[in-house]
């Protein structure tokens, strides 16, 4: 229940960033390539980059341990999304293989039905 109730007191900004997490892992799951050096290169940046990005938000004000994990993953989603595209048929972030597309956008949209269903069965409240 403690989930459901996440889910629906869920903002729209962490909305979006939900949504992005679901297109970056579908996207993973259909280009995925096992070369160790694309993930050791996106961990790396997200170490330097994730670390300056923390430097620069936690001046005065305490960052929990989800805005802490975004600040570190976003760079190696970034990276990591861009080696796996590159080189096939993307304009922007979107793939030009409507199947591809079909799920991305599919999987965002159920996940937007699941929240609003969220927030049916539980009520909407503020996120705190």
């Amino acid at each position: 229940m403690p989930l459901l109730r996440y889910f629906a007191a869920l903002p729209r900004g962490k909305l979006v960033l939900w949504c992005y997490l679901i297109w970056y892992l579908v996207t993973a799951v259909a280009l995925f390539d096992p070369a160790p050096s694309l993930w050791l290169s996106s961990a790396g940046i997200s170490l330097v980059i994730g670390y300056a990005l923390r430097l620069s938000v936690e001046r005065g004000a305490a960052t929990d341990r989800w805005q802490r994990f975004r600040l570190y993953f976003m760079p190696f989603a970034v990276s990591s999304f861009s080696s796996m595209i590159k080189g096939q048929p993307y304009l922007l972030i979107f793939p030009r293989r409507l199947p591809l597309l079909a799920a991305s956008i599919g999987a965002c949209l159920a996940f937007i039905a699941f929240v609003g269903l969220c927030r049916r069965l539980v009520g909407p409240r503020r996120a705190t």
